[in-house]
């Protein structure tokens, strides 16, 4: 991966509240800047995200920015139509306009690319990677000796990683920790040095930053498993008046039915045994919790064996599961007559959950987008993910 002509994309700062990533790019940036002698293998690119959110410390002023990049919004901002009233006036509609006009050049431009979005958590504890789980980007994430979460775009649509993923740029989403600790900088900048090293952009010799970015980070990564799935997401609804349970922490073990936060309808519990993850304490924001448990990384090699031999071309001749007759690219599965091994195999060959309807599910390949309207990720609780 990477080498002479290679880009690297940094993205900080998409909410307003998360100023780490850009402080972290802007040490990585004078570095550059100061040592001359440091000559790139190709390009950096650094892009700050909500710069209106981030001048007065909020997630978003008017709407999340990292919710936003689905096919319908993209579609309006390219042709430069406004929503309807309510969002006609948002100002990310401005930030999210710039960044796809950068994004689209870069992208077009010749050699890889590949893209770095940095975040971090209002809870403690919570730094990990996450991707759409292709090859591709796997083998991005293992340069960050971090766990590693899949599965989130089964549950949360319209993050910028996924929409690189769908461009065919290989990308990864850093979250470096909760958003006021000093650490969460030294984390960022220490990511944005290990994927330039990674990736060959620089050589280690010229890195003496290196051995300080391998210390921030491998600790954590022995700390805690490597490989996790995410499994349920506690999304929150305008006025249910959910609040977080004080002293919750990122990979924390729960049982089910520990009471983790109370909104209008009384208290809010853990849907299954597992570890919670990003439990918010902030005021913005849509995702109260995640839920995610950890598996074994035979399944990720397994799965890579089985992409290799191209097994995906074929599952549609299992019994139970068909190309989809209006989505290119999509598998129609009958849960019915499939039950027992559907969604467990298709996510060992590439595929991700699409709509999950009682007895009928669809399936896509990660990244790939839905040609059709209405096809939206179901809720619920996804099976193993590896």
């Amino acid at each position: 991966m990477g080498g002479d002509g290679a880009t690297l994309v940094i993205v900080a700062g998409l909410h307003g509240n998360e100023p780490a990533g850009v402080l972290g790019a802007m040490r990585v940036i004078r570095a550059l800047r100061e040592e001359r002698s440091r000559r790139l293998q190709g390009r950096v690119v650094f892009l700050t995200g909500n710069r209106a959110a981030l001048s007065v410390g909020v997630r978003f002023l008017d709407r999340d920015l990292n919710r936003a990049w689905t096919s319908e919004r993209l579609r309006t901002l390219r042709m430069g139509a406004r929503p309807g009233l309510p969002e006609s006036t948002a100002r990310e509609d401005r930030e999210q306009r710039e960044l796809l006009a950068e994004l689209d050049r870069i992208i077009g431009a010749a050699g890889p690319t590949y893209a770095l979005d940095l975040h971090t958590t209002s809870g403690p504890d919570g730094v990990f990677t996450t991707i759409g789980d292709t090859l591709e980007n796997r083998d991005l994430a293992q340069f960050l000796p971090v766990p590693l979460v899949l599965g989130l775009e089964e549950l949360v649509e319209g993050t910028l990683h996924e929409y690189l993923g769908e461009r065919g740029v290989p990308s990864l989403a850093f979250e470096s920790g909760q958003h006021e600790e000093p650490e969460a900088i030294d984390r960022a900048e220490a990511a944005i040095w290990l994927l330039l090293v990674g990736l060959r952009l620089l050589p280690e010799s010229a890195v003496p930053e290196i051995g300080k970015a391998r210390g921030q980070l491998v600790p954590i990564g022995e700390a805690f498993p490597k490989v996790l799935e995410f499994r349920h997401r506690h999304e929150l609804r305008e006025g249910d008046g959910f609040r977080m349970r004080p002293g919750f922490r990122s990979f924390q073990r729960l049982r089910a039915g520990t009471v983790v936060g109370d909104d209008l309808r009384g208290g809010v519990s853990m849907p299954e045994d597992g570890r919670i993850l990003m439990p918010l304490y902030q005021s913005q924001g849509s995702d109260g919790f995640f839920v995610v448990r950890e598996f074994k990384v035979f399944w990720l090699r397994l799965s890579r064996v089985l992409r290799g031999l191209g097994v995906g071309r074929f599952v549609h001749w299992l019994p139970g599961i068909r190309e989809h007759p209006s989505i290119p690219g999509a598998l129609d599965v009958n849960k019915r007559v499939a039950r027992w091994y559907a969604l467990q195999v298709l996510h060992l060959l590439g595929f991700r959950r699409q709509l999950d309807d009682g007895d009928r599910l669809v399936v896509l390949r990660r990244g790939k987008r839905a040609a059709s309207e209405g096809v939206h990720t179901g809720d619920g609780h996804p099976p193993p993910n590896p």
